[in-house]
């Protein structure tokens, strides 16, 4: 398809989607790519979520997300500052020193694609352990 100032459109889910992807669609699916690796996990995720509420301590960021651990969250903090996503404060005026992060504006630009897909989440979400549970139950 011809590209427009936005980029081409990719019909995927059309009765048409079984054709041939353009060349220049696939030059972007590849300039995107490294740009949802960063964004599009789960921890990034939940993580941007926490941060758009106020700025949080390591600590704090761990005990509202259950299930992370202390090298997931880690990284994931380093990879967002990385990515100008988050901002990382060192705290000078606690004993012992602490550390608080906060969210930058690039990564509030993220919250109304995050709300939105807590949104889809919220409504979608019995029905896709329906179709799991359909499908685990076919399966065995």
């Amino acid at each position: 398809m011809p590209a427009t100032n936005e980029g081409p459109i990719i019909k995927a889910c059309t009765s048409q989607s079984h054709k041939a992807v353009s060349a220049e669609a696939l030059l972007d699916v590849e300039k995107a790519r490294p740009v949802l690796e960063q964004i599009a996990n789960k921890w990034s995720v939940l993580i941007l979520t926490v941060l758009c509420t106020r700025p949080s301590r390591f600590n704090e960021i761990m005990r509202r997300l259950d299930g992370i651990t202390h090298k997931a969250l880690a990284d994931a903090l380093k990879r967002l500052e990385r990515n100008g996503l988050i901002r990382r404060e060192v705290l000078t005026t606690t004993t012992p020193v602490g550390v608080e992060y906060t969210i930058t504006s690039l990564g509030r630009s993220l919250q109304q694609p995050f709300e939105a897909l807590y949104a889809w989440s919220m409504t979608y979400g019995p029905e896709l352990e329906r179709a799991q549970d359909e499908y685990d139950r076919v399966r065995d």
